[in-house]
């Protein structure tokens, strides 16, 4: 879920109830829809939550999806279904891993440069 509109790259509105945190506060429920990459990498159903200052991620859903999820003590990392390649990668922040979807990780040439020293 998410508060920030912005993310979306599409997204139904509709106002259908609360979303209720963990120390009871509430969220006002605004839609649902797609984030992410449009052309690499997309969450479906995303939660659209007025007022949600960080976005969560419910691991458990991408692994009901099945995603590779793995947690290291400074990073976590997200690999698609039935693949090695890392698809996001997170970095732990005290407690909370943090990730950036809007730059997916993607093995890949980054320099392609013809040098017998390579």
């Amino acid at each position: 879920m998410t508060g920030e509109k912005s993310k979306f790259v599409n997204l139904i509105l509709k106002q259908e109830g609360h979303v209720t945190y963990g120390d009871n506060n509430k969220g006002k429920f605004l839609g649902t829809g797609t984030i992410g990459d449009k052309n690499n990498f997309l969450i479906h159903d995303v939660i659209y939550v007025e007022g949600l200052e960080n976005s969560l991620l419910n691991i458990s859903q991408l692994c009901d999806k099945g995603y590779q999820v793995t947690f290291k003590s400074s990073t976590c990392e997200i690999r698609l279904p039935n693949s090695q390649e890392v698809l996001l990668m997170g970095k732990r922040v005290n407690n909370v891993y943090l990730l950036d979807i809007s730059h997916p990780t993607s093995i890949g040439c980054l320099l392609n440069q013809h040098e017998e020293s390579w």
